[in-house]
């Protein structure tokens, strides 16, 4: 029996990021099928959490998931660029956002072909892996979405082509998170239990053992 799960997975989210990856070699080994439900990162669907929130908040989840990422032997760097323009020292949101509003259209236009989660995984890995600079120029997009087994230019065709039903379907995503009783990212969604951070993955797995989880023949 295939287990079932939805993520719920921010394109800004370090977290994500870390906890991505775990996911996807999970549902290669054991009969689980995860959908990818991308969600806008904070920043863009409530800024004004970062303006009013305690101001240790970044600077605590920088130093927080690099040594995240070195425990689990994961590459990390902040991203070069970053995915939302902003200014790291006031906080301010740039009104134009192309860059998260592409990535987040191609996942959740990937998510439409069952390819969701190998692409988070191998997106989120050239943006925060470090391994290279100017993540969205050159042909960097292109080779992640060949080995998550897409083609980019029918993604980009999607996104571009259906941006409007994208957005609502990236909207209605977060609604059934917050639905499912979470807010935040990585969440998992498993049996109508919400299983949020990247701490939260062997626990995840512990309970769909419970549900019996088994491994791919």
């Amino acid at each position: 029996m295939t287990l079932k799960a939805d993520l719920y997975f921010s394109f800004r989210s370090p977290y994500s990021y870390l906890a991505v990856g775990r996911y996807r070699a999970m549902a290669e080994e054991y009969e689980l099928d995860i959908a990818l439900r991308v969600v806008w990162p904070i920043a863009i669907r409530d800024p004004d959490i970062l303006f009013t929130g305690n101001p240790n908040a970044p600077r605590y989840i920088l130093m927080d998931s690099m040594r995240v990422a070195q425990k689990l032997g994961i590459p990390y760097r902040w991203p070069r660029p970053d995915p939302v323009v902003q200014n790291l020292a006031t906080r301010e949101i740039a009104a134009e956002q192309p860059l998260i509003r592409r990535i987040c259209r191609l996942g959740q236009a990937a998510s439409r072909t069952g390819h969701g989660l190998a692409f988070a995984d191998e997106f989120s890995r050239i943006i925060f892996s470090g391994e290279v600079d100017d993540w969205h120029e050159g042909e960097h997009l292109a080779q992640a979405a060949a080995r998550a087994g897409l083609d980019l230019k029918a993604l980009e065709a999607t996104a571009i082509n259906d941006a409007d039903a994208l957005d609502s379907e990236i909207a209605e995503n977060q609604d059934a998170l917050e639905a499912a009783g979470h807010w935040g990212v990585p969440t998992l969604v498993f049996d109508g239990e919400p299983f949020f951070g990247q701490d939260r993955v062997n626990m995840a797995k512990w309970r769909m053992e419970q549900k019996g989880l088994a491994k791919r023949l």
